[in-house]
């Protein structure tokens, strides 16, 4: 095969991202990884020169074969470059850094409709009619779900392009060496929710939970955040003695969690993929999800479901749950699960979308 004429240049715009400790976070930083491990694969067969958009702190992060591109406010109004890009790839929706001006194809990723469920009727209206307006402007969309595609058609009317759907990775933990978490008992039989801790992952059913089994060890793991702060008030408020909270845990700390975990709580309201649960699948953890949204196309038949969230309906599926893990080939069928999503396969869904948005139209 010979070598392209002329390098195409790819931006991928993370954004002015703060950290890596949530859910858009994650997959920013993993499809990253995956699309740099591509890199020079992609210049030589293809002529694709990658280009990372993101805080100037974070250059460096997806190795030395792609480029940088620092963030500024002012790129919400104005983008300038002294190159053109062939494609622009917006990861997510919150992100609203303009393209480069002369940008030819803009691509964006559609994590969640979430102002759905989370916003007053007139903000809703407001955040439907905006959403809308920046995809009748966009090349492909991508949604991370079949959820949110349906979400998309349904909740925006036409737009030029159906939404095309690219399952998220998630990543495989065990193989990370672990880092025993100060303060909770391995052997504890400890419940474990990994998240942001926004109130949109039903934190409150969780602490509702633990007041209610007393005798039940939990733990709540996730990134700093507004909410954390309430979230620690009403466990001293309510006493809550069973229930701990760790913050900002890098990878090695999430393994140990995993690992020692007897099961996985993720009882979240509006979800549009859902990480954790997957992390947890790795380790043959069993996972008790909220039926709402998303979560069914992640947990498939191997995951148990919450249909409500009072605590005694909540323990009996924990319960129910934890009797079935019991059996050796249910957790295989977790890790068998949680195998079929992956960031390779997710990066290479991505650059086949990129290589079909180039091609010329006839």
């Amino acid at each position: 095969m010979s070598a392209p004429s002329a390098i195409r240049h790819i931006g991928l715009s993370l954004g002015r991202i703060d950290h890596w400790h949530d859910g858009l976070g994650e997959f920013s930083r993993q499809l990253g990884l995956a699309l740099a491990a591509r890199a020079h694969e992609l210049r030589g067969q293809h002529g694709l020169q990658l280009s990372f958009h993101l805080p100037a702190r974070w250059h460096g992060v997806f190795g030395d074969q792609v480029g940088y591109l620092a963030t500024h406010t002012t790129q919400r109004w104005l983008h300038v470059r002294p190159v053109r890009f062939a494609l622009w790839h917006t990861l997510h929706q919150h992100n609203r850094l303009r393209a480069p001006l002369g940008t030819q194809r803009h691509v964006e990723t559609v994590h969640d409709l979430n102002f759905l469920h989370t916003k007053s009727a007139a903000k809703i209206e407001r955040y439907r009619a905006r959403t809308r307006l920046r995809l009748l402007s966009r090349d492909a969309v991508i949604a991370i779900t079949h959820h949110v595609a349906a979400d998309i058609q349904r909740e925006l009317g036409p737009l030029p392009h159906a939404p095309v759907v690219i399952h998220n990775g998630a990543t495989d933990l065990t193989g990370v060496a672990q880092q025993a978490v100060d303060g909770i008992d391995p052997a504890s039989g400890y419940l474990l929710h990994i998240s942001r801790m926004a109130p949109s992952k039903n934190i409150q059913s969780l602490l509702d939970l633990a007041a209610s089994w007393p005798d039940q060890a939990f733990v709540l793991a996730g990134a700093t955040s507004p909410y954390t702060a309430e979230v620690r008030q009403q466990v001293t408020q309510r006493g809550l003695h069973n229930v701990t909270i760790r913050l900002d845990l890098d990878e090695g700390a999430k393994a140990w969690l995993y690992a020692h975990a007897r099961g996985f709580l993720f009882p979240s309201f509006t979800e549009g993929f859902g990480l954790p649960p997957i992390e947890a699948m790795h380790f043959g953890v069993p996972v008790f999800l909220s039926r709402l949204t998303s979560l069914p196309e992640v947990g498939g038949d191997v995951a148990d479901y919450f249909d409500d969230f009072a605590p005694a309906t909540m323990r009996s599926v924990v319960d129910a749950g934890l009797r079935r893990a019991e059996h050796p080939a249910h957790r295989t069928a977790l890790r068998q699960r949680a195998k079929s999503f992956s960031w390779t396969a997710c990066a290479e869904a991505c650059v086949a979308l990129y290589l079909r948005t180039l091609a010329p139209t006839r």
